[in-house]
């Protein structure tokens, strides 16, 4: 494979007041990229370019990311290797540093405001990448994709995390015309290529380890989709072009026969066999996202949301989209619900399987077959396969009301409903020979299907079913291996056993802590194999966490994901205010009062009151203030969604709606309804960016 097709493993960057310029010094023939100051101008120019400073050496460019007033470079400027497969390490980002085109940066509140989201986006990751291999593609992708074309060009698109911010670089790539900014290119830029760094968000663990005596490499890796993206509460269900929210890809991988300490990288041919043997790699695929129709929760400062469900039929055209690309990339789709069939979660319950029986009766004229198992675990499926979404198969599984009182063992009526499938659809078997340098691939099985599994968030209970489902391949895998004798189990090693349960657990902490601002809740599950009082009171506090944090702090973590996503492009024409606070003085007001008249409260019950001083005048006083501590409680409960913290680029249209009804209800207080009214109207007025961001996103 030419060196040229992967990405430098070594980039110096050079500054100068008219431009930053980008080398590999272990490529001396590879031109420099050059990115001219301010204009954002891209050009390729062969050897080292004069009048610029070497700055640093940098692990890669994320990308380009235009703001409201300047384009910033993101560059790589500190990683950690995490692990290493086929002689490629595997780095996780570390630390990234924004590099403005302007020489003097323009100092402007939202522009400040912009770079801190970003910057947090940045932060939070976490973030890996692999100069050698392709992380956004599953090891049985990979081994079908075209070894010709550069990584960049074979990364899957739904987890190219940085894709939108490396637009520049790929319009630059594939010959940009001077309608689309860069007025130096003329046709294809070949020389870019390895530039241009996929990245994937999500988790990634590696560890070396043993199974009755046998040594392995035993790998878990979680790509999370960039469509879509957000947090808990702010994107749920399906958009309209059939991306579902906290979509993830989880792959579970067995490697045998890999010399890890090979120093030799898979770019130049060598795949670090062990003793001359053939590296042997086995992965499992799962998948998880939210109920694909229409339904949102919203949030009026109560612990539980209220729920809002769209008609099933509005959902149809963009289910099928979503479903035909499951379907396109991993066979039959195993759709495993786990939501409660009792109380608030029923709605969405009964619209997901509303949804596929509509999907097969459209397309197959068979009715789906439903109640083929006891009300808690059925399943609805096309008798016979005559059309595409007849290979979708609904597998119901009531999680809460079947392992409540800690009969977790009670997870295994799901399994062996699901255990014809597993044992069909196999899984991905490929194998390296050592002394074959163009890397190709023996592909001995391919995984045929996929489970893809989903609760309220997407969180807890499908780690909880991922983690067991893991273990069910893993014991295959290592069975067909012949490293399991009949009738042993891996989870028999207990070393192998501990690893495996918390690798599984930090992955499930990670995919929450993206999603819901916490830790993952049942962990002590995944951990231990039992639910313990301690692991209760570890899920309370996560619980606690995500309420304030859903609540309180998600607004500006959705703005941040929409800012690098490209789900919202600022604009330099606008007025400056986007993320002020437009709401009435009074309604800010309101937790000022509060917290104040707690604090008053406070000082006056612990102060010592004189012998000689009067008792009523201190009581009437401390009486005022509580009656203010309980009117403010009061009034911020009554109109909590005046008080969530919403995101301000893509404002949600409930949010929107849910704001201008609480300030119509909120007018009508009886004590400060007339003072409420009297700002109402600026308020309504300087609140336009709400409906702006409600437009955007419609």
């Amino acid at each position: 494979m030419a060196s040229a097709l992967l990405p430098f493993m070594d980039i110096n960057l050079h500054a100068s007041d008219s431009h930053y310029a980008f080398l590999s010094p272990s490529n001396p023939n590879a031109p420099t990229l050059v990115v001219d100051r301010p204009s954002g101008d891209l050009r390729l120019v062969d050897g080292k370019i004069s009048g610029a400073k070497r700055i640093s050496s940098i692990g890669g460019i994320l990308g380009i990311i235009k703001l409201r007033l300047d384009k910033y470079i993101i560059v790589i400027t500190k990683s950690q290797p995490v692990g290493k497969i086929k002689g490629s390490t595997i780095y996780k980002v570390i630390s990234t540093e924004l590099l403005p085109l302007r020489e003097r940066p323009l100092h402007d509140s939202d522009e400040d405001a912009y770079l801190a989201l970003t910057r947090y986006t940045l932060k939070s990751g976490p973030m890996y990448y692999c100069y050698g291999m392709d992380l956004t593609n599953s090891f049985q992708r990979q081994a079908k994709s075209d070894p010709s074309q550069p990584m960049w060009q074979r990364a899957d698109d739904r987890f190219f995390w940085n894709k939108f911010i490396s637009t520049d670089l790929m319009d630059f790539r594939a010959g940009a015309t001077p309608a689309s900014g860069f007025r130096l290119a003329t046709g294809p830029q070949t020389g870019a290529d390895p530039y241009i760094l996929p990245v994937i968000s999500g988790m990634f663990g590696s560890h070396r380890t043993s199974v009755k005596g046998n040594p392995l490499t035993f790998m878990l890796m979680t790509r999370r989709s960039r469509h879509r993206t957000g947090t808990r509460y702010f994107s749920r269900g399906i958009d309209e072009e059939g991306h579902a929210s906290n979509f993830n890809e989880t792959e579970q991988v067995v490697v045998l026969n890999d010399n890890d300490s090979q120093s030799s990288t898979f770019a130049n041919g060598s795949l670090g066999g062990s003793g001359g043997r053939d590296v042997q790699i086995l992965a499992y695929v799962q998948t998880r996202g939210s109920v694909p129709v229409f339904w949102a929760e919203i949030n009026k400062l109560k612990y539980t949301p209220d729920l809002q469900i769209r008609g099933v039929d509005s959902a149809v055209k963009a289910a099928k989209l979503h479903f035909d690309e499951q379907i396109r990339i991993y066979g039959d789709n195993y759709l495993v619900n786990l939501v409660n069939q009792k109380g608030r979660e029923r709605g969405v319950k009964d619209a997901y399987e509303q949804l596929v029986r509509r999907l097969q009766s459209r397309d197959s004229g068979v009715a789906a077959a439903d109640s083929k198992s006891p009300e808690s675990v059925h399943v609805i499926e096309s008798a016979a396969v005559k059309q595409e979404f007849d290979r979708l198969h609904y597998v119901y599984f009531d999680f809460h009301n079947e392992t409540k009182g800690f009969r977790w063992h009670r997870t295994q009526l799901l399994l062996d409903e699901l255990h014809e499938p597993l044992m069909k659809q196999q899984y991905f078997h490929g194998v390296y020979n050592v002394n074959d340098r163009s890397g190709r691939v023996e592909i001995r099985s391919m995984q045929k299907s996929v489970v893809r599994t989903n609760c309220m968030d997407c969180l807890d209970r499908t780690n909880v079913v991922q983690s067991m489902l893991g273990r069910f391949a893993i014991n295959r895998m290592l069975s067909d291996m012949q490293i399991l004798r009949r009738g042993e189990k891996a989870q028999e090693d207990t070393t192998f056993e501990d690893l495996f349960r918390n690798v599984w657990a930090d992955n499930a902490d990670i995919v929450s802590k993206s999603y819901s601002g916490s830790g993952a809740l049942k962990t002590d599950f995944t951990r231990t194999g039992t639910r313990t009082k301690a692991g209760a009171m570890q899920d309370a506090r996560n619980s606690i966490q995500r309420y304030i944090k859903n609540n309180f702090t998600d607004g500006p973590r959705q703005d941040a994901f929409d800012l690098f996503s490209g789900a919202f492009l600022p604009s330099s024409s606008g007025t400056g205010d986007v993320f002020v606070d437009h709401r009435p003085l009074l309604v800010q007001a309101m937790p000022y009062v509060f917290l104040a008249s707690l604090f008053f409260i406070s000082i006056a019950t612990a102060t010592t009151r004189l012998p000689d001083r009067a008792v009523w005048p201190l009581r009437l006083t401390v009486l005022l203030f509580f009656g203010l501590a309980v009117y403010s409680a009061n009034f911020m409960i009554s109109h909590g969604t005046l008080y969530v913290n919403w995101p301000k680029l893509n404002t949600p249209p409930f949010a929107v709606e849910g704001y201008q009804e609480a300030l119509k209800k909120a007018s009508k207080d009886p004590i400060v309804g007339s003072m409420v009214t009297s700002d109402r109207r600026s308020s309504e007025y300087k609140m336009g960016y709400m409906e702006e961001g409600k437009k955007r996103i419609e």
